[in-house]
């Protein structure tokens, strides 16, 4: 088995071996993962983080030790950047700029310094949508995590993670966490609401917010009515999405 952590802002996840392949997910600058097969050019992996499996460019990757690699798994800390966009300083002086919700390890196992704005602890429930506010207007991209593009479980998973709280990848999956919840009213700012299509699967979530609204990726980051019924868009004056269940994560 072989190890490998990101180097670089942002790499993305690929279903498969092909840059033409669907992005999946992506990486940001710090993640760690686990190399499961290697070809020429790509490299199949599991993100230690939240398990994700899929294809990376073999250029856009650092391999690490089993040591490293189980240090970093040791590790009781972490450290998740929380400015929209931040910088790293290269050991040849060049700036590399990376995204919110970036991995800062300590001690570093890339040769590279920060002095940005970062979290480390685990934070109180009412942060959550003042991290989400700062995704607002991100435009919707299938398999994004940043601020530049992102999908809607991507970004409940990125907002939990920057407060210390741990989502899976995908919407079907985050649903299978925490308490279900009866109604609206028994909810707060902060927990998630999870929408189905016309199959009935799970395709679709956001995070509720006071009086009745919620923030979602729907087009981009948005925020929209929500009721019994689901996410109502006052721009399309029309139901967006059905609600399917209401779940309490912290």
């Amino acid at each position: 088995m072989h190890y490998g952590i990101c180097k670089l802002s942002i790499v993305p996840v690929r279903d498969l071996a092909d840059d033409a392949s669907e992005m999946t997910t992506q990486l940001l600058y710090g993640d760690h993962f686990k190399i499961l097969e290697q070809r020429k050019k790509w490299s199949k992996i599991r993100v230690a983080y939240d398990k994700c499996e899929g294809w990376i460019c073999n250029k856009q990757a650092l391999t690490i030790p089993e040591e490293a690699y189980k240090k970093i798994e040791a590790s009781k800390k972490s450290k998740f950047t929380t400015d929209l966009v931040g910088y790293i300083s290269c050991e040849n002086g060049v700036l590399l700029p990376i995204v919110i919700g970036s991995s800062i390890l300590e001690p570093p196992l890339l040769p590279h310094t920060f002095e940005g704005n970062f979290n480390e602890k685990i934070t109180s429930k009412s942060e959550l949508i003042n991290t989400a506010l700062l995704y607002l207007n991100a435009p919707y991209l299938w398999g994004g995590k940043t601020p530049f593009g992102i999908d809607c479980s991507g970004f409940t998973q990125m907002v939990y993670k920057i407060n210390g709280f741990f989502l899976k990848r995908n919407a079907s999956e985050q649903a299978t966490q925490g308490e279900a919840l009866s109604f609206i009213e028994e909810s707060e700012a902060g927990d998630l609401a999870f929408f189905d299509n016309s199959d009935g699967e799970i395709d679709h979530v956001g995070i509720i917010m006071k009086n009745n609204y919620i923030i979602h990726a729907h087009g981009k980051v948005r925020i929209d009515r929500l009721d019994h019924t689901g996410i109502f868009n006052t721009e399309e004056k029309n139901y967006t999405h059905k609600l399917r269940v209401i779940k309490k994560i912290i």
